[in-house]
């Protein structure tokens, strides 16, 4: 048995970019940026190394959050991992996402520019005023092959 699971919270660094596949089916992609604390040697001191996370997210649930995904929006996704690997240009190319199951925006318009600390994607969490819409999308299965076949890297 495996488990594929994982949890992030950080800032977007960019905009989230919508697009469709082929089919008509929404995609949203943006990426995540998380600190990883280290010791530098040389000064001794405590440092924050940014890694930054690609997260796509699929069907309606994208489009409609795709508005609230801003450079700088504070958020907690959660979803599975996959590995993906093409060529470009000759060279062997790979990386690895998160399909995210679950979105939450983890600070309030008012405090930052962000949104209410509200749940996309299983809870019934409510929005906090001057948030973005609730929205409780049904689950989707991205385990289908339907996406890994309609998504062009």
């Amino acid at each position: 048995m495996s488990i594929n699971r994982a949890t992030i919270s950080g800032n977007l660094t960019r905009d989230a970019e919508l697009r469709s596949t082929a089919s008509g089916m929404p995609v949203l992609s943006f990426s995540v940026a998380v600190n990883d604390r280290r010791k530098n040697n040389q000064t001794g001191e405590w440092e924050d190394v940014p890694n930054f996370i690609d997260c796509t997210m699929f069907g309606t649930r994208a489009q409609s959050l795709s508005q609230y995904l801003t450079k700088g929006t504070k958020v907690a996704v959660e979803g599975k991992l996959r590995w993906s690997q093409w060529e470009r240009d000759g060279q062997k190319r790979s990386k690895i996402e998160i399909i995210v199951d679950t979105l939450d925006f983890m600070s309030t318009r008012n405090s930052g520019g962000d949104y209410g600390a509200s749940n996309y994607g299983g809870g019934n969490a409510a929005p906090a005023s001057n948030s973005a819409p609730a929205y409780s999308a049904p689950a989707v299965d991205t385990s289908s092959s339907v996406y890994d076949d309609d998504i062009p890297f």
